[in-house]
């Protein structure tokens, strides 16, 4: 079999069995645990820092960060999956190892908090307090690594354990759990964090307050402590749950990787030149910048676009998300059944690009006519058209990999979707401040968000009408060959 080429449909099939839908559901387990962690570190503990204990927003927000600037750490755990088995397996052990890391560092996580708020509280700015800010920052910044140590192999898992008929249907099913498990970790959380435990009143106290009256701080900690020790042991338990045979049963690797048998030979450095080998590895690493940038760069302007603009209050703007929500729950659940087969991936993620922008359109037609109905209708389209081009785009970039270097690949991928994530944070807020210099109404400043972020969606078609995956598969089996060919030498 040709070096590098994923898509031998016909000799995989024969050889192993095609993944059902039940089994793209368990495998789909785990990114519901990650739904369910981000409610965790970036819902109730991002909010128990701002809120209760009263730390500086951008003091929490630049500690948290920390576990997207670990990013580039994606490259080598996607690399480590590809070239050396881990409790003889390619991606299982390091899904499972890294996720065991991930929930007991995200408790750990939690404590510092305490340590940080009380240092805070009794000492203000002094070397102590910075030293538990650092402790923490490193902490989260261990976190991401654990992350990234096991999603990178989970993501490749999907490329092993697919092929190219059935791989939309896969990202369709396991991308959707992950909304799945958002809600579900909220409704958790809710429960676990009863009313008559924190009490209305301890939930809106300062710091203050909370440090000097030790019975609320004693509620608030234990209630904290409890959901951080239940809910990572159970996204442990579904990380297993997920995996657990999935490789041995389903993965392709063995067939389609002419380095199985010698795992030591392609080490990072020459994964990185077979990733470099082509100009298609560029155009789709660019495509994936804008277009996510692009997508995620109304997240921090969209509730207060709804408080400035529609004069809603904070329940109702809070409210605004589920509709996006939905919308991209369906648009995830049944672009992959239903137009990927249709049109093809590549296709598929040009029409959602589109329909993002079109959205944005009708969000920006909602404010100038102060619209509530619309924005609603609008956001829901925006999270329907977010389907659509996560679907396409996730199924195509599964694609552009090759088999040996499948981790590698991914953790390029994940990689730039890592920096667009923090970029499209940063320009977002940026992009309004600008706007309110600009021009004398607000409506106009938010608008200008929105419209760049259309534009973008189109400048993201135009990279992706020059990725050509035949062209990338080409390049990346002659590259390998060339590794190989070397080795020998």
């Amino acid at each position: 079999m040709a070096s590098g080429d994923v898509f031998d449909a016909q000799t995989n099939s024969q050889s192993v069995p095609k993944v059902n839908l039940l089994t793209m559901f368990r495998l789909g387990l785990f990114q519901m645990g990650l739904g369910i962690m981000s409610i965790l570190t970036l819902g109730v503990l991002n909010r128990i820092m701002i809120k209760e204990l009263a730390l500086p927003a951008t003091l929490v927000a630049g500690t948290i960060a920390m576990h997207q600037l670990v990013a580039p750490a994606r490259l080598w755990f996607g690399q480590m999956s590809d070239a050396k088995p881990f409790l003889g397996y390619h991606r299982t052990g390091y899904v499972c190892l890294g996720a065991a890391v991930f929930v007991t560092t995200s408790f750990l996580a939690v404590q510092a908090t305490w340590q940080l708020g009380a240092s805070f509280y009794s000492q203000g700015w002094t070397l102590q307090t910075y030293g538990w800010i650092a402790l923490l920052a490193g902490i989260f910044a261990f976190y991401g690594l654990a992350l990234s140590s096991s999603s990178t192999p989970f993501a490749a898992l999907l490329v092993d354990v697919s092929d190219e008929d059935n791989r939309s249907q896969l990202v369709g099913v396991v991308w959707s759990m992950l909304m799945v498990g958002i809600v579900i970790g909220a409704i958790i959380s809710s429960r676990l964090l009863p009313v008559e435990t924190t009490g209305q009143e301890l939930l809106g106290t300062t710091l203050t307050s909370v440090y000097s009256q030790p019975e609320q701080l004693a509620a608030l900690q234990n209630s904290i402590n409890r959901l951080f020790l239940v809910l990572p042991a159970v996204v442990f338990g579904l990380c297993v749950l997920s995996t657990y045979q999935i490789e041995k049963k389903y993965s392709r690797y063995g067939l389609r990787s002419t380095a199985v048998e010698r795992e030591d030979k392609i080490t990072l450095q020459k994964a990185v030149k077979v990733l470099t080998a082509s100009r298609q590895t560029g155009l789709f690493f660019s495509f994936l910048l804008v277009m996510t940038i692009s997508l995620f760069m109304q997240e921090p302007v969209m509730e207060p676009y709804g408080g400035e603009v529609f004069g809603m209050s904070v329940a109702e703007t809070t409210r605004l998300n589920a509709y996006w929500g939905v919308g991209t729950l369906f648009g995830l659940g049944s672009t992959g059944f239903l137009v990927v087969p249709r049109i093809g991936k590549q296709k598929t993620t040009k029409l959602g690009c589109f329909l993002v922008a079109f959205s944005l359109v009708l969000v920006i037609l909602s404010g100038f006519t102060a619209n509530q109905q619309l924005l609603r209708s609008a956001l829901f389209c925006f999270g329907l058209a977010s389907g659509v081009t996560t679907t396409g785009a996730i199924s195509l970039m599964l694609d552009l990999t090759a088999a040996e270097t499948a981790g590698t690949f991914i953790g390029a991928w994940g990689l730039a979707q890592a920096i667009s994530r923090g970029v499209a944070t940063v320009s977002g807020g940026a992009i309004l401040d600008l706007g309110k210099q600009i021009f004398p109404e607000v409506v106009m400043a938010y608008s200008l968000v929105f419209a760049t972020q259309a534009l973008g969606m189109l400048l993201a078609v135009g990279f992706l009408s020059r990725v050509n995956v035949k062209e990338f598969q080409r390049n990346a089996k002659q590259a390998i060959a060339a590794v190989l060919e070397s080795d020998l030498d």
